[in-house]
């Protein structure tokens, strides 16, 4: 399990380590084919940020030759906003004073035919807050029936489960899982999940394991942004995927890097601010140091980064998301999980894509293939 090879890294070592990357370091990790995590940590040091153009022109050049010019077009749904959990950074907090929802599959069956005619999506992702017992694996196996309907390509972001049980949700129709370890700063992981299923560090971090034993197709992984020092954490992050593509070299792996945003009502406030700039030395060294990996932007982005960054590493995108509950049809103004950047349609981001040159791809995966 992953959680003993992050036993033997140092997190203060890690950090000191990033930081005193020098040019020399940078330039040889440039020059490389194949680049170690130890050299991803040259790329995302502050010593790389003169060579930022230099990373920019080869990330693109990796993206054309592994990718083409595709984005794979996906959208979330929000199936419930019901947790138990009390992550101090979430809108979905147990004790935060909110009405509580969970869409019926009556209700999920509206949201993906309500989907349908906002353009051809065949990727969806349903979003559950962590409730297991009234939105648990059976409520997901009856939503994932519905769902094979109307999509050739499911995935799911919910609680960490159980290998038996991410292999029932396969035999079901799931072909993929995402899920954000968070932080993998074990020291202070519990800071900002308190109570909760949630706050079982090992349990989370080896529920990719898990996914990868039971047989999940894609595994999407990510750091929130805003809780740690961010180029430790995505160091920790691609020693995982390393770490995951030679034990389960037949699965398919995606990273995401959302940021948290400066609470506007006195809420949780990030401990640290990724500037546009550090995103995109991130996507770069990310995309060179894994070629095959599929690197993904919410609308949590605004439409110019992400439009920006669409021809410079980024592989996948959603488009017209909704963060609350059934948003696109039962409950429109229910309270959101997180405040949409890019508040453009599908058919808006589909046209600005192809403006760039780039094919917007609404299916790339079908259970016949698996």
């Amino acid at each position: 399990m992953f959680s003993d090879e992050l036993e033997k890294i140092s997190w203060d070592e890690t950090t000191k380590s990033i930081y005193a990357k020098t040019d020399a370091d940078v330039r040889r990790a440039l020059a490389k084919d194949r680049l170690t995590v130890d050299d991803f940590m040259a790329l995302i040091s502050p010593a790389a940020e003169p060579y930022l153009e230099q990373m920019a022109l080869k990330s693109r050049q990796i993206t054309l030759e592994r990718f083409g010019k595709t984005i794979s077009m996906f959208i979330p749904l929000y199936l419930t906003n019901s947790c138990t959990n009390s992550c101090v950074y979430c809108g979905f907090h147990i004790q935060n004073p909110m009405a509580r929802t969970i869409l019926t599959m009556e209700e999920i069956e509206s949201e993906f035919k309500a989907i349908k005619k906002l353009a051809p999506f065949e990727n969806i992702l349903m979003v559950t807050g962590e409730n297991p017992a009234k939105a648990g694996v059976p409520y997901l196996a009856n939503a994932i029936d519905i769902a094979k309907k109307y999509f050739a390509n499911i995935k799911i972001e919910v609680m960490p489960l159980a290998t038996e049980e991410y292999a029932e949700l396969c035999d079901h129709g799931l072909s993929g899982v995402i899920c954000f370890q968070e932080t993998y700063n074990k020291a202070r992981y519990n800071v900002y999940h308190p109570r909760g299923m949630k706050s079982k560090f090992e349990w989370r971090l080896n529920g990719f394991d898990r996914m990868a034993q039971a047989g999940v197709h894609s595994i999407g992984m990510g750091v929130l942004v805003g809780l740690e020092d961010w180029r430790t954490d995505m160091t920790m992050m691609a020693y995982h995927v390393r770490y995951l593509e030679k034990n389960y070299w037949k699965t398919k792996y995606s990273v995401n890097f959302p940021r948290m945003r400066v609470a506007e009502n006195g809420g949780f406030q990030p401990n640290v601010i990724m500037s546009d700039k550090e995103l995109a030395q991130l996507t770069f060294a990310f995309r060179i140091f894994d070629h095959d990996v599929d690197i993904s932007y919410s609308t949590r982005e605004p439409a110019n980064i992400r439009d920006n960054m669409a021809t410079l590493g980024v592989t996948t995108m959603s488009a017209e998301s909704k963060t609350e509950p059934g948003g696109y049809f039962t409950y429109p103004q229910a309270l959101e999980q997180f405040h949409v950047s890019d508040e453009r349609t599908a058919v808006e981001v589909m046209t600005a894509l192809k403006k760039m040159g780039r094919e917007p791809v609404w299916k790339d995966w079908d259970q016949v293939l698996q």
